[in-house]
């Protein structure tokens, strides 16, 4: 019997799905289709052949009413898992043995009827029934070995299973398989796009299957460099393929490749394969991972390159395959709007039980941060970044995290020169210390310095290949490696009060330069007595400093360079001394760099400048939280609220009003010439100055 609660439940339900699907079509289109939903899930749901009863308890109405109290309008669910079971009736593949009935189409159909868009996942590089199937598929070595299963022959059957899975590469009849299996999918099911999984882009391939195909076009696979173009060839060959079958029967649906748009200093991310993706989703667990200062300047990468940037994290404690993990709450929504801030859409990683139940609780934890990005997503998502100031990036975390550090902990607000098209706003442009360019990103900075660019070169930034000059004007000349373990900086007259006026260590030491006659020195180099040695050695760690200045100095101003001797990108990221942050932005002081804003925060404070010329307004977005490293996770908590934060804007744009959201809160401003100058009263975790420009 029907109670009247109940009836009650039911309207008040149908009615969120009619609002939810309302919505999304209002919202979409074109906007919901550009970013393929700014709120978004990706439900692992790779599941053993050893669980019974797969998706026993998927309820429809449950698994929407999860989505709805998500607040979620797109979701990858999983047509195939790293077990190598599908999740459907295939024809090409195999259905999980525990399985019943077609749970893919069942999700899709839930989906759909809230208005929620629907990716079907799909896995390359691992498939343990494929590989258990076909073990001639699976990738060796050059010594002809698969270390997944040379390690798995070892262990007893009792014995704990490590993290891992035997690697297969898309070629041969393993290619022949995931064509089929995509047409198979893209044919049969509404579906809005194709997510795949683990291409193995950052190995080699030396089965038989590998070495047939290299002898059969000509190349010895002991050449390494022919292997690895073959690899890339071989790659391509696959993306295009898999593209090509979706594409023809969805023109609309999103692709994407996983790993592609790893930050990976190897020559598959040179030969730029994440430009067969659609969009770029930038996978990143900021809690296990590595830290809340890689996306930044991955999305930043990535915004130049004319996709719309989906930012994945997790609702797991630590990483992906945690059943029972949870982040708090409060986490998720600080991350949410970190990604909304620059310039991305949210997704977040959650893990579907095998009953087919989503858990209530993930959803109301998701619910609260998406909740806000609801709110705030308009003034963030596929927002154009601007900035004066241009890193390069490098493919070396050290380095390019390093700088992007120093500049984040700073409120510098900057761009990715690197693969930028226009640098017609750019008046600084930061070389790190590795970086080898071609010839004609050499006259491409040539030009920019002819025009009054000015540039900060760090170590042997700008080297030419021989590694014995640089290939820029730096107002310096190279004269050789270092002749001691260490060195000291020393600033005789430091701008700042946070830059201490005494030598300070350096943890290695900089290359020996010498200074041009127009040059002038901001901070010297002093050489220890002698190098830490077995023969020779003073106290438990490094030599004192020398007296007198060395002749090589170790920071050097022109008139539109800064040069800094030392690879202070790669000490700051590996020792954090904050002496060496403050000595990177004395030199960045010294170019008269006028920025399009300064707002001062404590180092751990945020912000992006997001430009969104069709409402003609900019959008500044202001961070706060204080990571706290806590057993090998790092876990956000305790969000404070920033008072009176001091605001300075150069837009080069006649201002016409200045609010923040959420809130919708009028901001006072005074204009003094072209600058503006406001404060932001009060927040908590984060919020948006909006800037309409007439």
């Amino acid at each position: 019997m029907r109670t009247p609660t109940s009836n009650l439940y039911r309207i008040v339900f149908t009615i969120g799905i009619l609002l939810m699907t309302i919505n999304a079509q209002t919202q979409g289109l074109p906007g919901f289709r550009k970013v393929e939903g700014s709120r978004q899930i990706h439900l692992d749901f790779h599941t053993s052949e050893a669980l019974k009863d797969i998706g026993g308890k998927f309820d429809k109405k449950q698994f929407q009413e999860a989505l709805l109290a998500g607040h979620v309008n797109s979701i990858n669910i999983f047509a195939k898992g790293h077990h190598g079971w599908s999740y459907y009736p295939t024809k090409v593949g195999h259905q999980h043995p525990n399985l019943d009935f077609d749970l893919l189409g069942r999700q899709i159909e839930a989906c759909h009827e809230i208005g929620v868009r629907v990716q079907a996942y799909y896995t390359i590089g691992w498939s343990v029934k494929d590989a258990e199937d076909h073990p001639g598929w699976i990738m060796l070595d050059k010594n002809g070995k698969d270390q997944y299963s040379e390690m798995r022959s070892k262990a007893k059957p009792s014995d704990p299973m490590p993290w891992g899975w035997p690697v297969l590469f898309p070629e041969g009849p393993y290619l022949d398989l995931i064509v089929k299996q995509t047409e198979e999918l893209v044919k049969n099911y509404d579906l809005d796009g194709i997510w795949y999984d683990i291409i193995p882009l950052n190995r080699l391939n030396y089965n038989e299957w590998s070495k047939q195909d290299m002898q059969a076009h000509g190349i010895d696979w002991k050449d390494d460099q022919a292997a690895n173009a073959r690899h890339v060839a071989k790659t391509k060959t696959f993306l295009e393929k898999t593209r090509e079958v979706i594409l023809k029967h969805r023109p609309h649906a999103s692709v994407f490749y996983n790993w592609t748009t790893h930050l990976n200093r190897d020559n598959t991310f040179d030969h730029e394969l994440y430009r067969y993706n659609t969009k770029a989703d930038l996978e990143d667990l900021p809690t296990a991972w590595g830290g809340y200062d890689i996306f930044p300047y991955r999305a930043k990468f990535f915004a130049n390159v004319g996709m719309p940037i989906v930012a994945m994290s997790g609702k797991f404690h630590k990483a992906w395959g945690e059943f029972g993990g949870f982040k708090h709450r409060d986490a998720l929504w600080y991350e949410a709007a970190a990604m909304v801030a620059f310039g991305a859409a949210a997704n977040f990683g959650d893990q579907l039980h095998p009953s087919g139940q989503l858990e209530k609780a993930t959803y109301e934890n998701i619910g609260h941060a998406f909740d806000y990005v609801e709110k705030i997503e308009d003034y963030g998502v596929g927002a154009a970044h601007e900035a004066v100031v241009g890193l390069w990036f490098t493919q070396d975390q050290r380095r390019d995290e390093g700088t992007a550090r120093m500049l984040l902990e700073n409120q510098v607000n900057f761009v990715v020169a690197s693969n930028r098209k226009d640098w017609s706003k750019l008046q600084v442009i930061i070389i790190p210390s590795s970086v080898r360019l071609s010839d004609p990103e050499i006259r491409r900075l040539k030009n920019f310095q002819a025009r009054g660019g000015k540039l900060i070169v760090m170590g042997k930034g700008a080297f030419d290949p021989g590694q014995q000059q640089f290939q820029l004007d730096l107002g310096v000349k190279y004269l050789g490696e270092a002749s001691y373990d260490k060195d000291y900086l020393y600033v005789a007259s430091p701008t700042s009060k946070d830059l201490v006026a005494s030598p300070f260590l350096n943890y290695e030491p900089g290359i020996r330069v010498e200074a041009g006659p127009k040059a002038d020195i901001i901070a010297a180099i002093r050489e220890p007595f002698f190098s830490r040695t077995w023969e020779h050695f003073t106290s438990h760690a490094n030599t004192p400093y020398r007296a007198k200045d060395a002749k090589h100095p170790g920071v050097v101003k022109t008139r539109n360079t800064v040069y800094i001797a030392h690879e202070l990108d790669r000490m700051y990221f590996e020792h954090g001394a904050r002496v060496h942050r403050e000595l990177f932005m004395e030199a960045f002081r010294a170019l008269d760099i006028e920025p399009m804003v300064k707002v001062d925060l404590p180092s751990l404070g945020r912000i992006n400048l997001l430009h969104q010329p069709e409402q003609e307004r900019y959008v500044l977005h202001l961070l706060y939280a204080a990571p706290i490293q806590r057993g090998s996770v790092r876990v956000i908590e305790d969000l404070v609220p920033v008072y009176h934060t001091p605001i300075e804007l150069d837009l080069g744009k006649k201002v016409k009003k200045i609010y923040s959201v959420p809130g919708m809160n009028v901001l006072d401003y005074t204009q003094e010439g072209e600058k503006t100058k406001l404060k932001v009263p009060e927040f908590t975790g984060h919020t948006a100055v909006v800037v309409e420009y007439q």
